[in-house]
């Protein structure tokens, strides 16, 4: 049973960078969309855009540091071998927690952006504050699993 231990060191960097991609490409999709529809208007390029692409990274962050955390359980002494479904779970937990945070934080921001690019960068505050909840979200999951650490 030792292996489900050691896929719980592997969930939460594996399920985050999921997240991350899918929350990046949700916002990197709606920022290209609004540089195209600003050069056309003849406007320049507004790097705000890229900026809140951008943010879904930060819990592959996280899940990277929780995967060091558990690692060093493995590699310290065999705490994995006597709790491996504990390291599962947290793993499991984590990472799925990282993923829908990091997801859902690029579809918040691709939502912005296009509600910045038609009305000239008005919801910017809102937009950023949306994020920063969704990413609490992550940040949530990644400390409180980090506290069922056996």
């Amino acid at each position: 049973m030792e292996w489900l231990g050691q896929l719980g060191f592997a969930l939460p960097l594996g399920l985050g960078a999921i997240g991350s991609s899918l929350g990046i490409g949700a916002a990197g999709r709606a920022a290209a969309g609004a540089w195209a529809k600003e050069a056309k208007a003849g406007k320049g390029m507004n790097f705000i855009y890229l900026a809140l692409a951008g943010m879904p990274l930060s819990q592959t962050i996280y899940a990277f540091v929780m995967m060091l955390v558990i690692l060093k359980s493995r590699v310290y002494g065999e705490v994995i071998s006597e709790h491996p479904g504990a390291f599962f779970s947290i793993g499991l937990a984590c990472g799925l927690g990282e993923l829908f945070s990091a997801w859902m934080q690029g579809v918040i921001g691709a939502s912005g952006i296009r509600a910045m690019c038609d009305s000239e960068g008005k919801p910017f505050t809102n937009t950023l504050i949306a994020m920063g909840i969704a990413e609490t979200v992550g940040l949530f999951s990644f400390v409180f699993m980090f506290l069922m650490m056996p």
